[in-house]
């Protein structure tokens, strides 16, 4: 038993060693807060080692913390839409000052497309941000989404042409 506790142990250290930083640019894409973000990764990893520690099995992990933290992102939007405009004001919210995406993004060329990929329909958006700005594979993304390989690929296909079309309504090209 101690054997498996300690394969158990080197196995999370090694996902955390792996995943603590693209996950935290993740939680940070998505809810524009480095507090924030840092305490979702925090809580991702403590429910993902709960979980694993209570004996279940995962085939996935990588997929796996992604769909823990991206349930969490979820619960985190549920929560600030709750919140009033004077709370939000209150906080220094300010409609006017620049993005958290928009700050940690340098490139103009890279700036575009986060903003094409922003205006995709929410099926196509979340497929091309696992691919293009988390990195995961169609394999990951599939568990991440609970969807088969073929349909992955066929909306990363889907939304790359969305994509195309909205850049060159935007640009003019």
């Amino acid at each position: 038993m101690a054997k498996a506790h300690n394969d158990l142990d080197r196995e999370f250290l090694a996902m955390y060693d792996e995943l603590a930083d693209p996950l935290f640019r993740h939680c940070f894409y998505k809810i524009s807060d480095r507090e924030k973000a840092l305490d979702l990764v925090q809580e991702t990893f403590a429910r993902m080692w709960e979980y694993l520690s209570s004996g279940k099995k995962v085939e996935h992990l990588k997929s796996f913390i992604y769909r823990i933290a991206n349930n969490m992102i979820i619960d985190e939007y549920r929560k600030k839409k709750s919140q009033s405009l004077d709370v939000l004001a209150e906080d220094g919210f300010d409609p006017e000052e620049e993005s958290a995406v928009s700050a940690i993004v340098t490139s103009s060329e890279a700036k575009i497309a986060v903003s094409g990929i922003q205006r995709l329909p929410e099926p196509y958006r979340q497929i091309m941000e696992l691919r293009y700005i988390d990195g995961l594979s169609i394999t990951e993304i599939a568990g991440v989404i609970r969807e088969s390989e073929n349909t992955v690929s066929v909306r990363i296909t889907r939304a790359t042409q969305k994509l195309r079309d909205i850049l060159k309504t935007h640009h003019g090209a």
